[in-house]
């Protein structure tokens, strides 16, 4: 109830404000890990799957179909806590051009990547870009990753407050099985961390990429469904203050990331070489 009552209250503000500002049916975040764990021709798979997706067909139908028939996104890279590239403000989807447009803007930012894993300073990067620019009643964070949060808060009190405001945050994450360029461990059941640690809100979900080869395809229906509103029964849905419930339902905990982290450098400095 209270989170119902939270998500009213959010509507009626945004509402109230859309006589200075542009309405939009979505105002939709796209945060894309590019931590130490993703090399070069995985983040170029990363960049390219979301170019190709900003000028898919369906895409373009979803967004035509809202009753603005038009959305907003915006767009950045993040690693660890110092790492936040903006590639893309706030920009107008609301046909081929414009979004062939931010799409070719995309494609023409270099490709860099950071160190750490930090998806809580992602999502606070992300809480006070919306309602900058545009006017909606949904606000939506889209997070993809190849692993756990390792640095910064712990993931679930950003996540919290991000829900706490009205914004869904949905997730893609990659499972990948190849040695990544550090020499960190992978995460073998990303997805439950991300289902039970990372996502939250009215209708949030995931869509699993099972490899950076996929990736394209899945950032592709996990828009249409974004945009179309077309979310299934969440698989979980969370709200503020339950970190101990979310912590019980993934029994590895929520700081397994950090505890990875932890275990990774301490091998590293005491190993003889």
């Amino acid at each position: 109830m209270r989170q119902a009552l939270l998500g009213l209250l959010t509507s009626l503000m945004v509402l109230g404000s859309a006589g200075a500002m542009e309405a939009v049916d979505l105002e939709l975040v796209l945060a894309v890990d590019i931590s130490g764990s993703i090399d070069e021709d995985e983040a170029r798979l990363q960049r390219d799957g979301y170019v190709a997706a900003l000028t898919d067909p369906e895409v373009l139908k979803a967004i035509r179909s809202g009753i603005e028939g038009r959305i907003a996104i915006t767009y950045f890279e993040w690693s660890g806590s110092e790492t936040r590239r903006l590639l893309l403000d706030w920009t107008m989807i609301e046909n081929e051009a414009t979004a062939r447009a931010a799409a070719a803007k995309l494609a023409a930012a270099p490709i860099r990547s950071g160190m750490s894993t930090s998806i809580s300073s992602a999502i606070e990067f992300a809480i006070p870009m919306y309602g900058r620019a545009f006017a909606s009643t949904r606000r939506v964070l889209d997070i993809s990753g190849d692993g756990p949060n390792n640095a910064g808060p712990l993931v679930t009190f950003p996540r919290d407050r991000a829900i706490a405001q009205g914004i869904t945050i949905n997730g893609l994450p990659i499972i990948n099985n190849r040695p990544n360029r550090t020499g960190f461990p992978q995460l073998p059941d990303l997805d439950l961390y991300f289902q039970h640690c990372v996502i939250g809100g009215p209708g949030a979900f995931l869509v699993v990429a099972e490899g950076f080869e996929t990736f394209a395809e899945a950032i592709r229906k996990k828009m249409i469904i974004e945009i179309a509103d077309l979310a299934p029964s969440p698989p979980r849905r969370v709200d503020s203050g339950l970190f101990r419930r979310i912590a019980q339902d993934y029994p590895p905990g929520c700081d397994i990331g950090e505890r990875q982290s932890r275990e990774f450098w301490q091998r590293r400095y005491n190993s003889p070489n």
